[in-house]
């Protein structure tokens, strides 16, 4: 098993996964066209073992209060493997498996899988956490960096929420749901028939981003790309909603991402 990039290919979709640089998406490519913003920190990252930030960087794991580094001061962010290398578990020309055991400084040995499957239009994305020891909260999330604008006009993005997460000073929800504000956003929506968020570069493409979770964060705060970011709980969930891994039930969760030419 290595760490050595992926290029998965079908029709004129290419995709290109990085187990050494965090097990993110480094590329996708539509006809020849980028959807990705590059750099070794963009892409698509996997959030695992939480999602956006957890208040301190501390959680309650069963009466024992963990405390994890202050990545993002005040606060701990976007979890612990996306800094870390993942190992290839199996690939073909269009799918492939990865895998990354949890280490210190999350306190609970895990292993967590991501699969990747393309199509000629469509990557679906699959990310599971398990164990064999104790039961632990854990959450897991997607979060692409698709590039604002193609060389054309800029994307436009289109999503029906139920629910807006009240939104503090300290950027973490308040546990109030408010009805949705315009953007820009940094925030986290409810959308609990799953997640459905359409992007479309006008006269290009359109991408849907589709998930059975029912949580999406939205950050179009930066110039240079779109985030839309589907996820099994709300930042700081370990904290106000979390959900445990167990030896007879893993974590699990799933987004297809389909696109169409315009």
């Amino acid at each position: 098993m290595s760490n050595e990039d992926i290029t998965l290919t079908a029709g004129d979709a290419e995709v290109t996964v990085l187990p050494g640089n965090g097990g993110r998406v480094g590329s996708l490519r539509v006809g020849g066209v980028e959807l990705l913003r590059q750099g070794e920190k963009y892409g698509c990252f996997p959030m695992v073992p939480w999602c956006g930030r957890i208040r301190d960087g501390r959680f309650l794991d069963g009466a024992t209060v963990r405390q994890m580094p202050l990545n993002s001061p005040p606060h701990a962010i976007h979890g612990t493997a996306r800094n870390a290398a993942w190992r290839t578990a199996h690939t073909t020309d269009n799918e492939t498996v990865i895998t990354y055991d949890l280490v210190d400084p999350w306190p609970h040995p895990g292993r967590v899988t991501q699969a990747f499957a393309l199509t000629e239009d469509a990557l679906t994305l699959t990310m599971s956490v398990e164990t064999y020891d104790s039961s632990f909260p854990a959450q897991i999330g997607w979060h692409p960096w698709f590039n604002r604008n193609l060389g054309q006009e800029d994307v436009q993005v289109d999503f029906t929420p139920s629910w807006q997460e009240e939104r503090g000073e300290d950027h973490l929800p308040t546990g109030r749901r408010i009805e949705p504000l315009p953007g820009p956003w940094d925030d986290c929506f409810g959308m609990p028939d799953g997640v459905d968020v359409t992007l479309t570069w006008p006269g290009q493409l359109e991408l849907n981003i589709a998930s059975r979770e029912e949580w999406v964060v939205v950050y179009d705060e930066q110039e240079a790309a779109v985030c839309v970011e589907p996820q099994t709980g709300p930042p700081n969930g370990l904290n106000t909603l979390p959900r445990l891994v167990t030896p007879i039930e893993p974590l699990e969760a799933a987004t297809t991402w389909t696109w169409r030419r315009l």
